[in-house]
């Protein structure tokens, strides 16, 4: 019995430091600002120039996966989940939402609260402030497990001016 005991401590206390990286490496914890640099920073609320607003729907799409902005431009991002399914979205370029997706798919049970992302349950909004300080591409997805697999995303067109 005690040996049975100290096992299943070991492999509890394994799995624990096992997932610890994961957590910690899995962009949930904040602290990201080298990763967000690449697209932008959270943008002050008062400064937003317009507001874009996207539908999440079950058919795992948003409404409005292809927009534009103006490199400097502060935009109001909100989140409008129609669906009878959590939603997200979460900025990033394409190659860091992939493989925090495939991250998502091992743990599931994670939940985001970085400042480029935004969650909303179903029927009701959320929202994120973004300033998009580079041109080129950003990228948006809903990285709940299998909705980034489904095709849950988009990308916004960001102009030099």
């Amino acid at each position: 019995m005690q040996k049975t005991l100290q096992a299943l401590f070991l492999s509890a206390a394994l799995a624990a430091f096992a997932v610890s990286p994961a957590i910690a490496g899995g962009k949930h914890a904040g602290g990201h600002d080298d990763e967000w640099a690449k697209i932008g920073r959270p943008g002050d609320p008062g400064k937003a120039v317009r507001t874009v607003e996207i539908g999440a729907h079950d058919t795992m799409r948003f409404n409005h996966a292809r927009f534009k902005v103006k490199r400097g431009e502060t935009v109001r991002i909100v989140l409008r989940n129609v669906g009878q399914l959590p939603h997200e979205l979460v900025l990033g370029d394409e190659k860091s939402l992939r493989e925090h997706a495939a991250l998502m798919r091992k743990f599931p049970e994670m939940v985001h609260a970085d400042p480029n992302q935004v969650s909303a349950a179903p029927g009701k909004t959320g929202e994120l402030v973004w300033q998009f300080t580079k041109a080129g591409t950003v990228h948006f997805a809903c990285l709940l497990p299998g909705h980034y697999e489904a095709g849950m995303k988009g990308t916004i067109n960001v102009s030099a001016k």
